[in-house]
């Protein structure tokens, strides 16, 4: 792996206040202190205990946890900034990165913005006005209708003169967020308006385009650093075609596809874009490859910001990105020019997201109980993650970036997935288990792969339910740091003893688990199952059962309500059930009479309900939107799951916990065989679902 070099300190700044947070922020600290440079971080209300905040110098909270109430205030960061004496801001990428206002605000302040122009961020800044300037300098871009100013009707209209599929996209924004593919006109107006929401939501412009949708392309990204004394360099592109509803999940470079005479056209092509706009500091112009046709290349978008995906350049080719904007932002020039980039070896990024991909991806939230990170060779994480750190739903699911460099791809990928089996995050769900099974997938392996393989793939994923060795190793766990007492206060009878003493010889302690709403387990602690602690690793054990052993993580809330093994990537998590509660569930399943169902749409992940299209007393069709829920970033429909008439329990602007009940539809009609049996379970969202970011739909 080439080392990462930071160069020579830029002479302008002696403080630079970072304006964004979790993994992004802690990564620019990292340089700034091997700068010598001082540090002022700023965080929300929820993100006072927030690493970033104890790594930086100075740290200063701009307001409550809502975004535009915190990260999202110009005002606030820019105060921020001069109550501190920060000489320049780094906005990391989101937020505030691509805000032309910010970057002007932060010139009247005089205050360095660390990022390109303010007239840059808003030509590439808007997809409108930047295909037609790109296009104007002689570079691919796709058809499509990209007017501004068009309301849904206007587009439905010019949507007539396009051949479906077409995919909808935000002007203003980046990260895949807000982009809708539309495959038949009747289901244009529906999704404009979803689409529309979430752009206003996210970046607080709800312009509209659309594009043709280029089917099975490639998605192929050029990372650019240009100075203000005219130099413009690539260094080299990255592959980003691993994506999941427009968001990347897996990153490498170099790519696969390319071979070096396209290779040095592409990055010609994306130093022509970044001179056409007088384009400083780093940036990355992002193109659609048609993979039958990789010679052909087409122009997306330019992202004026660091990418997420940065570290896999930096990792072959031994530049620190944070270090050349700094030196650009201060007015040096660059300290490379095009013939001092050389590509060695590969590296692979892996995003790790608080998510369920069993449960269609759906957000997840809790408290970091154990964590284990990767090391060693070639390995590199950029974290927010510490031990008993909240995880809400405020923010971007991503927690972590596991990165791998190898001599050649076959060794990187090898190492990343060695990588991910070694990360233990317990406590809150991720999709560790789900980035190992795409590396494993026979595409990838060969680098064959498009934008839709993801899509295609996921149907025929499998992932680990828990077995009973996890059962036994949580039971066992319970029972020695967590022993249940059930007596009453006082009660000293050697009958009621919780260490299973009996007249007769001692019984097996015993405690009951359930996996989300599945029938509970009675667990019994037998002899043959052994629990050892590992020396130096908190949550790793031992488990020895019927003579094979192997290591699994395990960790208990503080309560002991709750309970979570891992094991190789593969996290669950286990309810222990007391008294109290095995009795509630009884009382519930007793209360289910049988008759007609009015099927229930519960939450499926804690959030916000942001819209509520259908009201108490209204009769619904099967399939029509109930109640929109978001949650980091995302937008989730509840649709109605039968004709009926519709009982809404909540408003828009109300937060919402897991499993709340938002409505129920009484069905017009109910068939006898649709009738519920007594001690079923009525309808949850417990099940898998497709959902997607941004215009996620979930039948409850």
């Amino acid at each position: 792996m080439i080392p990462v070099t930071t160069s020579t300190p830029p002479h302008r700044f002696d403080v630079v206040l970072v304006a964004n947070r979790g993994e992004i922020a802690r990564r620019i600290l990292r340089t700034l202190k091997a700068l010598g440079i001082r540090s002022v971080a700023v965080y929300s209300a929820a993100d006072r205990d927030a690493v970033h905040v104890r790594e930086a110098d100075v740290a200063v909270c701009v307001g409550p946890a809502a975004p535009a109430q915190s990260y999202l205030r110009v005002d606030a960061v820019v105060a921020a900034a001069k109550a501190t004496g920060a000489q320049a801001i780094h906005p990391g990428y989101g937020f505030l990165s691509e805000n032309a206002a910010f970057a002007r605000a932060c010139a009247a302040a005089g205050i360095v913005f660390i990022g390109p122009g303010a007239e840059a961020l808003e030509i590439m800044g808007d997809k409108i006005r930047a295909k037609r300037h790109v296009a104007a300098s002689g570079v691919p871009t796709i058809a499509g209708v990209s007017e501004a100013g068009l309301d849904d009707d206007a587009l439905v209209a010019a949507a007539t003169g396009m051949d479906f599929p077409v995919l909808i996209k935000p002007s203003a924004g980046g990260g895949g967020k807000g982009m809708h593919v539309v495959r038949a006109p009747g289901d244009l107006p529906e999704t404009l308006a979803t689409a529309r929401r979430v752009a206003a939501a996210a970046f607080g412009d709800d312009t509209l385009l659309l594009e043709q949708l280029v089917e099975s392309p490639r998605h192929i990204e050029v990372q650019v650093l240009a100075d203000a004394h005219g130099n413009v360099i690539h260094l080299g592109e990255r592959e980003c075609s691993l994506q999941r509803r427009h968001q990347k999940v897996i990153e490498e470079a170099p790519s696969p596809l390319l071979d070096p005479a396209t290779r040095e056209r592409i990055g010609r092509a994306a130093c022509q874009v970044a001179r056409s706009v007088g384009y400083t500091g780093a940036g990355t112009v992002e193109f659609l490859v048609p993979a039958a046709q990789p010679e052909t290349f087409f122009f997306m978008e330019m992202n004026t910001r660091l990418q997420v995906e940065h570290p896999v350049t930096e990792l072959v080719t031994g530049v620190d990105l944070v270090a050349q904007q700094l030196r650009v932002a201060a007015g040096e020039p660059l300290a490379l020019a095009q013939e001092d980039v050389v590509l060695t070896g590969h590296a692979v990024e892996a995003r790790l997201y608080a998510e369920d991909p069993a449960r269609g991806f759906l957000p997840t939230a809790g408290t970091v109980l154990a964590l284990e990170e990767a090391s060693g060779p070639g390995i590199r994480v950029d974290s927010s993650l510490a031990p008993g750190l909240t995880v809400g739903s405020d923010y971007d699911p991503m927690l972590a970036k596991v990165v791998a460099w190898g001599a050649d791809r076959g060794q990187a990928l090898d190492r990343l997935d060695l990588a991910l089996a070694e990360t233990v995050v317990l406590g809150v769900g991720t999709n560790t288990e789900y980035l190992r099974a795409l590396l494993a997938d026979p595409g990838v392996r060969a680098g064959d792969m498009d934008t839709t393989l993801i899509e295609r793939r996921l149907p025929e994923l499998e992932f680990t339910a828990p077995d009973e060795s996890h059962f036994a190793a949580a039971a066992a766990f319970l029972a020695r740091h967590h022993p249940a007492d059930p007596r009453p206060a006082g009660d000293t009878s050697p009958w009621s003893r919780p260490d299973g003493w009996r007249a007769a010889g001692r019984a097996r302690p015993a405690v009951v688990l359930a996996h989300g709403l599945e029938e509970p387990r009675r667990t019994v602690v037998v002899p043959a199952v052994r629990l050892s602690p590992l020396p130096g690793r908190p949550a790793a054990h031992l488990l020895e059962v019927r003579g094979t052993s192997r290591v699994v993580h395990v960790a208990a809330a503080p309560d002991g309500d709750r309970v979570w093994v891992g094991e190789d990537g593969f996290a669950v998590e286990l309810e222990v059930l007391s008294r109290e509660r095995q009795l509630e569930r009884a009382l519930a399943a007793l209360e289910r009479t049988a008759g007609p169902a009015a099927p229930e749409l519960h939450s499926p992940m804690p959030g916000t309900v942001v819209a509520v299209p259908a009201a108490t007393g209204e009769r619904v069709a099967e399939g029509q939107t109930v109640v929109v829920v978001e949650a980091m970033k995302m937008e989730h429909r509840l649709t109605a799951p039968t004709a009926g008439t519709v009982e809404v329990s909540v408003r828009a602007g109300e937060q919402v916990r897991l499993h709340q009940l938002l409505a129920r539809v009484v069905p017009d009609v109910v068939p006898e065989d649709a009738r519920e049996a007594p001690g079923a379970h009525p309808q949850d969202d417990s099940r898998p679902t497709d959902s997607r970011p941004t215009d996620q739909e979930h039948s409850a």
